[in-house]
């Protein structure tokens, strides 16, 4: 790897290099390396671009990394991989794709990522995406995410868009079992005339599932964003969704929350927030010694931390 693949590695997962144990590392279009562990077996398709990864059932606090860096302008891909997670797992599962475009073409990485979860199975998920560049060439991702939750299980998602993405469209779809759990925490930022879409939805099949979707973003200069979110109850179940964004300059935010109960016993809450940073938050950073600007900028980070 080059000075700029580690740093793009860095940036959307944590690392400087090939990490150890479980990971399959993805680099302008072509598999870089991969590396199964005991308990995780890592299988490249054959149909298709991707990978197949089985996790053994009891695996329990074990980490896989699956990052893909793009450094070649006018790159474009659409990759598939699929999570078979064993019963009464505990895994934590780091993705991520960063693109680096010194051209005028526009590069794109387009991900779909199943998750099937056993009985009782606990993953964690990261994911961020991350774009740069010093030419003209746009950078767009498009990550798709399907989750089928058995009794028991429980998905957590932290996923975060901070910088770089010209375009994106999010997509997130689950359904879940008796006594479930999906947990999403989103973060977005875009600026300049970057656009995003996020969309969830969720179906709530079994009794006592339940999910919390939470989706904080900031929306400055001329960037306009739209988030979707539909949870269906269709059993005595509780789900929960949330938008609250930070609007700023000539920005747009469209705001779409829906829920449907099918059932007397779903309880189902949706919440949504659009507004401008308040005039007494600055203030109050200011009399500290900041500039407006910084003070902007700290309570911008704070809201997104």
């Amino acid at each position: 790897m080059d000075k700029i693949q580690q740093q793009l590695l860095q940036e959307v997962a944590g690392i400087h290099e090939v990490p150890e144990g479980a990971y399959s590392l993805r680099i302008n279009g072509s598999l870089y390396g991969k590396n199964s562990s005991e308990h995780i077996d890592i299988v490249k398709k054959e149909d298709k671009p991707g990978i197949d990864i089985y996790v053994k059932a009891g695996t329990k606090n074990e980490s896989l990394h699956i990052p893909v860096i793009l450094s070649q302008s006018g790159l474009k891909e659409l990759v598939y991989n699929d999570f078979h997670i064993g019963e009464d797992c505990d895994v934590t599962i780091v993705a991520g794709c960063g693109i680096h475009n010194g051209g005028s073409e526009t590069s794109e990485h387009s991900g779909i990522h199943s998750f099937y979860l056993s009985k009782n199975a606990k993953v964690k998920y990261i994911e961020k995406h991350y774009g740069q560049g010093d030419g003209n060439g746009k950078n767009v991702m498009n990550p798709h995410t399907h989750a089928e939750l058995e009794e028991g299980a429980c998905l957590e998602m932290e996923t975060a868009q901070i910088k770089g993405v010209d375009s994106t469209k999010r997509m997130t779809t689950a359904k879940l079992s008796k006594n479930a759990t999906l947990i999403v925490h989103e973060k977005v930022m875009t600026h300049g005339e970057q656009f995003a879409e996020t969309e969830f939805e969720v179906e709530l099949n079994g009794e006592n599932s339940g999910a919390h979707v939470v989706s904080r973003s900031v929306a400055r200069d001329r960037s306009s964003q739209k988030f979707i979110s539909r949870v269906k109850g269709n059993a005595r179940c509780s789900g929960h969704t949330e938008c609250d964004a930070i609007i700023m300059d000539e920005a747009t935010v469209i705001a779409v929350p829906e829920i449907m109960a099918v059932h007397p016993d779903a309880s189902l809450i949706h919440e949504a927030a659009i507004g401008k940073i308040a005039g007494e938050q600055l203030i109050k950073l200011m009399t500290l010694g900041l500039t407006e600007k910084e003070a902007e900028e700290e309570i911008v980070n704070g809201f997104l931390r």
